[in-house]
């Protein structure tokens, strides 16, 4: 296989539909990954590792399985930083990843369209919670990006890092207000 793309941002699918964890940063590759491949080496021509695979597109037509030759591998900086880490430590101290620190939902507009992501509950002492918002809040915009799902805002939050400033865009009480937000950590 070949590498296609760098810097793809790509959302983990659930079983039963839905999305899992947003990652930033991927490689995309042509090169083959079946269920139970993932976590093996990704290498160049000169047997240089540089990623490692993680996850290969589906295709609903195919009744959700592996998409031939669209799979998605970590790259290898970001494996040396996260092994490094539990070398170090035992454990990951650092992710990287950028964070409300919420716990939300997406919400609809009267015509059932996706409208954007109500929080469920904000974690005290987060970032969320350090700029002002709070349960009930919905958030339209992060920054100049549209939020109309919860997956839309992972994604929005996958190019940046944890200690960046954001502006959040919300609705309260149906007034729309905004809140400058360091982000939080995964």
């Amino acid at each position: 296989g070949i590498v296609s793309a760098l810097g793809r941002t790509v959302s983990e699918s659930r079983a039963g539909g839905g999305t899992g964890a947003t990652i930033a940063n991927m490689v995309q590759t042509s090169a083959a990954i079946n269920p139970g491949n993932s976590g093996g080496a990704l290498v160049n021509l000169d047997s240089e590792v540089i990623g490692i695979p993680t996850l290969a597109a589906t295709d609903p037509q195919m009744g959700d399985s592996a998409a031939p030759g669209i799979g998605f591998a970590i790259p290898v900086s970001m494996v040396k930083t996260v092994a490094g880490q539990i070398i170090e430590d035992g454990r990951v101290t650092d992710s990287g990843r950028a964070a409300l620190n919420i716990t939300g939902r997406t919400v609809v507009d009267d015509s059932y369209r996706p409208a954007g992501v109500a929080l469920v509950s904000v974690e005290k002492g987060g970032a969320a919670d350090e700029a002002g918002l709070r349960a009930g809040d919905i958030i339209t915009k992060v920054g100049d990006t549209g939020v109309t799902t919860i997956t839309s805002l992972s994604e929005a939050l996958a190019s940046d890092k944890p200690g960046d400033k954001v502006t959040v865009t919300y609705t309260r009480d149906d007034d729309s207000r905004t809140a400058e937000v360091t982000l939080g950590e995964i």
